[in-house]
């Protein structure tokens, strides 16, 4: 089983701890200005917006794969699909 924990870092920047069995990778994350006047968030869903990405990219790869320090608008430059796939899973 998966276990994604997320932590609060500042302002859109979120520390995320992933433990797959007895591995544990950690990364910090951005969620950028345009990701969020996009889907036209609100502060408060950006801890989900985390999680739904994290999810999403632990579909495709392993977690020792996910880069350790990035911002979520890198992920469509590897997963075309992301963008389209993200408002799905927050709607």
């Amino acid at each position: 089983m998966t276990d994604i924990s997320i932590t609060a870092m500042g302002p859109r920047q979120f520390g995320v701890k992933v433990r797959e069995g007895e591995t544990e990778t950690n990364h910090k994350v951005t969620v950028p200005d345009s990701l969020v006047d996009d889907l036209q968030l609100a502060d408060d869903d950006l801890e989900r917006v985390v999680h739904e990405s994290f999810a999403f990219l632990l579909e495709r790869e392993p977690a020792s794969s996910i880069l350790p320090e990035f911002s979520l608008n890198e992920i469509s430059r590897y997963f075309p699909e992301y963008s389209e796939e993200l408002t799905t899973r927050l709607a």
